[in-house]
């Protein structure tokens, strides 16, 4: 332990350097007011430690100093990953290295300084031997994945910090099939990433290993993302479904609607005002399409329009947010396992009617994704895997059964959806083009989205899904976090809401209990890669399951509830069915939060 003085001269130490060459003069001036400002706040968090490379690259709050997304930041982690990346060419670990030269893909989204942040990277691959291909202009996050496996690159790198508020920028780290970095592989990267210094950056860039991509990539992910199209028939009758898009400012402005008329839907309208690149995101409070307000400008031009649906993506174009009209014609938001839920009937009962369907194709969710969908895939015969949280392990999934089964569809609960193998990272074109065509469908036969979504309770049952965020902010709510996982480790609920639990999944131990014949029978789990996760669940007699996970990024405890209520399988299930069931859903969630102690 050591004094506050103590750490803030720790700080002061750090910063002094940043007020010397090499860094640029602005950046200087910066920490020199930040060193003399009477209040430190600002100076300690931008320099008490350094940001930190994960697994999934770097994020964080743009600005001077070690613990800040910079060119300074950004250009020692680069060092590091093409360190890394030409370690492994060195020990034959690449089967598709083109004339000799490692290759990467390089993109951004519309966050302030993204194209800095990506010129920068492609100057240093470029300065350590290695061939980039830079996007021209900002790109979906899906659309780098996509390049990545079309050029054959070994890797890739896309400056983008998602859903994040407008102070935020970010790294994502590629490999060569296409995916966010996973084991080895990952630890390799950040230990390299660890071992560089300012000093032992390659600054110089060598342009002619770099190549400017644009148009053609553009063109060809479009076909691509044609190829996930199912029933055309449906979408030519209904080719005038009133569709209202908004890229909230960001990737997404060209090629959705691009997309959308390849598929061929020809009422297609943009939020004007959304359609501006701006990293300030200056129309919306934050620009994730899963909050409700991001929505209001789409909603508020789908009433003028008299819109079927609204559809928005995020700043870099992997998530989708998708509003519909209730039986009332009120405009309803329809949450990620529900789209998840959606998606996996559709493709799983179209692809069957349409004599599309074979038996090697399988689906995928997320473990703390909807189990609805399991008995969907159960009552079909269609093989569905669980797998941990992030797009990387749907894509770990799809590399293992490559050339074994074929991958018709994936999605987590918190709005990704990948319906093909051409791109290994959630993707909203796809997505919003596939939810389009359901709507078309559900339309040919005289539904809305809405309808088809209920005719899916109507089969298979009625759940509510509900996450619950308990924030514990600093380093006391981390140890209070981590106590909390102890807690419920070591002392499972045996009841929960009055319910008897009657079996227990631990995902860091990778272990399951079992309650069979009043005895626990425990059993393995296993997971790709033989990884671990810290991530319990419980499930209960009656259908309830709850899942615990501590946020790999924020200070804060995520509870996923999924709460079935008895329905009559078979009768109809309406709008009022809907709201009722719902409301007594959500009434349960006080006496679940209780027994959990939240």
């Amino acid at each position: 332990m050591y004094t506050m003085n103590e750490e803030l001269q720790k700080v002061m130490a750090v910063a002094e350097q940043w007020t010397r060459e090499p860094y640029d003069a602005e950046t200087r001036e910066q920490v020199k007011a930040m060193i003399n400002a009477e209040d430190k706040t600002e100076l300690i968090d931008a320099f008490y430690r350094t940001l930190e490379f994960g697994t999934g690259g770097l994020r964080g709050i743009m600005g001077p100093g070690t613990n800040r997304m910079n060119k300074y930041i950004v250009a020692q982690a680069t060092q590091g990953y093409a360190n890394y990346l030409l370690k492994v060419q060195r020990e034959g670990g690449f089967e598709n290295v083109q004339n000799g030269r490692v290759a990467v893909v390089v993109g951004h989204d519309c966050r302030n300084n993204g194209r800095l942040f990506a010129e920068t990277v492609a100057n240093i691959f470029s300065a350590n031997g290695i061939q980039v291909y830079l996007f021209e202009s900002l790109r979906p996050t899906p659309e780098v994945s996509f390049a990545i496996r079309h050029l054959k690159a070994q890797g890739g790198v896309n400056v983008t910090a998602s859903h994040n508020p407008k102070e935020y920028n970010g790294y994502k780290a590629y490999w060569e099939d296409g995916s966010q970095v996973l084991q080895p592989h990952d630890q390799g990267i950040i230990d390299e990433v660890n071992k560089v210094s300012l000093k032992d950056v390659k600054w110089e860039a060598d342009k002619k290993l770099i190549e400017i991509i644009g148009g053609e990539m553009d063109y060809d992910y479009m076909m691509a993302v044609k190829k996930v199209m199912i029933d055309q028939d449906s979408i030519l009758r209904q080719k005038n479904l009133n569709i209202v898009y908004t890229p909230m400012h960001g990737a997404g402005r060209q090629i959705v609607p691009m997309c959308l008329r390849s598929w061929g839907f020809q009422n297609i309208h943009v939020v004007p005002e959304q359609m501006v690149i701006d990293g300030n995101f200056p129309t919306v409070v934050s620009p994730n399409p899963e909050n409700a307000e991001a929505m209001t400008m789409g909603i508020n031009l789908g009433t003028k329009l008299g819109a079927d649906l609204v559809i928005a993506s995020d700043p870099d174009a992997d998530r989708i947010a998708i509003v519909c009209r209730n039986d009332k014609g009120e405009w309803v938001i329809i949450n990620g396992n529900q789209t998840n839920i959606m998606y996996h009937y559709y493709i799983i009962n179209n692809m069957k009617r349409l004599g599309k369907m074979r038996p090697d194709m399988y689906i995928v969710k997320t473990i703390v994704t909807s189990e609805l969908i399991r008995k969907i895939a159960d009552a079909q015969g269609i093989t569905l895997t669980d797998e941990y949280t992030g797009f990387k392990w749907i894509a770990n999934r799809i590399r293992m059964w490559e050339g074994k089964r074929k991958y018709i569809g994936g999605g987590e609960e918190s709005f990704g959806f990948l319906p093909y193998d051409a791109v290994r990272d959630k993707c909203s074109p796809s997505a919003i083009c596939l939810i389009c065509e359901i709507a078309a469908y559900a339309k040919d036969n005289g539904m809305t989205l809405y309808d088809y979504l209920l005719k899916i309770y109507e089969d298979y049952g009625f759940q509510r899904e509900t996450t619950i965020n308990v924030v514990r902010p600093g380093k006391t709510g981390a140890e209070e976090i981590q106590q909390m996982m102890r807690n419920y480790r070591e002392n499972p609920p045996r009841e929960i809401a009055g319910e008897k639990v009657v079996k227990i999944k631990d995902f860091q131990l990778l272990k399951q209990c079992e309650l069979i014949n009043g005895e626990w029978k425990k059993n393995n789990i296993e997971m790709p890669l033989n990884a671990t996760s810290n991530v319990l669940q419980y499930f209960t007699e009656d259908g309830l399951k709850v899942s615990v996970r501590p946020s790999g990024t924020e200070p804060k405890i995520k509870f996923y509830f999924e709460i079935p209520v008895n329905t009559i399988k078979g009768k109809a299930f309406t709008g009022k069915d809907y709201e009722e069931k719902t409301a007594q859903a959500e009434a349960r969630v006080p006496a679940i939060r209780k027994s959990l102690g939240i």
